[in-house]
């Protein structure tokens, strides 16, 4: 008696007394009697085969060559397909079942390759490969291989057939190639232009957007420099006149102030004189002596009544003098402020002022020149036979006299209306 064991990869086959069927034992142990039981491996190693088939012709005439990796094992796990792989391989060496598994796979290799174009070999090995490991494995599942993978390794011919492919496949990558550069150059060009294009014109826009701005900002900052130097120039004005007049109105006060102070002096001096009055009648001890004393107190508080009134009176108009001096000098030094500006403003613009001027008194000085000829009742004119004769004479006569104005004007102011009449608009504004 003994005990056999085997690894995984390895299936024990028991055959002989009390084992019919054989005892398939994968991966385990058993017991076996010898004489009477017979036991027999077999491998689970996976075959790696290498499916070579020369010179096939396809289905157009092409012989080719192709070459694939198969991956085939004997299943251990079902028990038919174990059953079966015993029953043809049993006793059959490794190389035996890989030789036997190889021609199956070769045969349905040659026979896809028969029904199959090489361009659809070339260009789809992944039908090709699924169709020979579909059509091999029905095959081979009968003899309990399995095939675990195929893969189309390599595909090759003596014709040249598929350099001729790939020449011509290059050919049109290669021209397709040419073609996408060019375009893509010439968009490239295009593109290139329209944003040149559009930074130049984004540009022009921008600097018109600036230049707007700046001439607006200009015209508004003069604008506001007009208004501030109006506004400040009657701001001016204004204060100097309310200070003209709160001087005036304080003056006035002060006027006041004293006619009052005045008035209670003299209502003072008065009681003074009463109470003198009082005061002498009281004390006068002789009756004569008395009348007397009153008489001539009475006509010298009498004289100084009149004098303090006059002098009353008199500094009462000395302040109203003074305040109305000082109103009055208060008003010139405005007027004369007012003038100094009209001044300053005929300064800046002294030509063309001038030259108003001038235009708006030259039809009063064409006027006195021809006025004298309105009262003329009668004109007695004598010719030389030179020249015009009659009204048109005198007519003439006139207007050369209007028409040296222009230079009676210029010796006189030292300006010439030929050469401010030319003057810009601009600066007449």
């Amino acid at each position: 008696m003994a005990w056999h064991t085997c690894g995984p990869s390895q299936v024990m086959v028991v055959s002989g007394l009390c084992r019919s069927p054989p005892r398939m034992i994968a991966g385990g142990r058993v017991f076996v009697l010898p004489c009477v039981q017979r036991i027999q491996r077999i491998s689970l190693h996976i075959l790696t085969l290498n499916v070579k088939s020369e010179k096939v012709y396809t289905r157009q005439g092409v012989p080719i060559s192709v070459t694939g990796i198969a991956q085939v094992k004997i299943q251990g796990q079902n028990k038919e397909m174990l059953a079966a792989a015993c029953q043809m391989f049993l006793g059959k060496s490794e190389n035996e079942i890989a030789h036997i598994s190889l021609e199956t796979l070769e045969g349905h290799q040659r026979a896809i390759m028969a029904h199959m174009t090489v361009e659809e070999i070339y260009q789809d090995r992944q039908k090709f490969s699924e169709q020979v490991f579909k059509v091999a494995s029905s095959d081979l599942v009968n003899m309990g291989i399995s095939v675990v993978s195929y893969t189309l390794k390599d595909i090759r011919d003596d014709q040249e057939y598929l350099h001729s492919l790939g020449k011509a496949r290059t050919a049109q990558v290669q021209k397709d190639a040419r073609m996408g550069e060019a375009e893509a150059k010439r968009d490239a060009g295009i593109k290139g232009a329209r944003a040149m294009q559009e930074k130049v014109s984004a540009q022009y826009i921008n600097e018109t957007e600036v230049a707007k701005a700046q001439r607006d900002f200009e015209l508004k900052q003069a604008s506001y420099d007009i208004e501030v130097n109006t506004r400040k120039a009657e701001s001016d004005l204004a204060f100097q006149l309310q200070v003209a007049k709160t001087k005036q109105k304080i003056e006035e006060q002060k006027m006041q102030v004293q006619v009052v102070e005045r008035t209670k002096q003299i209502q003072l001096q008065e009681q003074e004189i009463a109470r003198k009055e009082k005061e002498l009648q009281a004390r006068v001890m002789k009756p004569a002596e008395a009348e007397r004393f009153r008489l001539e107190k009475l006509a010298e508080a009498e004289r100084l009544k009149m004098i303090m009134q006059a002098e009353a009176e008199a500094e009462s108009v000395k302040v109203k003098g003074e305040a109305k001096a000082f109103a009055i000098e208060a008003k010139a030094i405005a007027d004369a402020e007012q003038m100094a500006k009209k001044g300053e403003a005929f300064q800046q613009y002294k030509d063309v002022a001038m030259l108003d001027m001038l235009l708006e008194k030259l039809p009063l000085m064409a006027d006195a020149i021809s006025k004298p000829l309105t009262q003329v009742k009668k004109v007695k004119m004598v010719s030389s036979g030179n020249g015009e004769v009659g009204a048109a004479k005198l007519t003439g006569e006139v207007l050369e006299i209007l028409n040296q104005l222009p230079d009676t004007v210029e010796k006189l102011t030292g300006i010439s209306i030929n050469q401010c009449s030319q003057m810009k608009p601009g600066r007449m504004a």
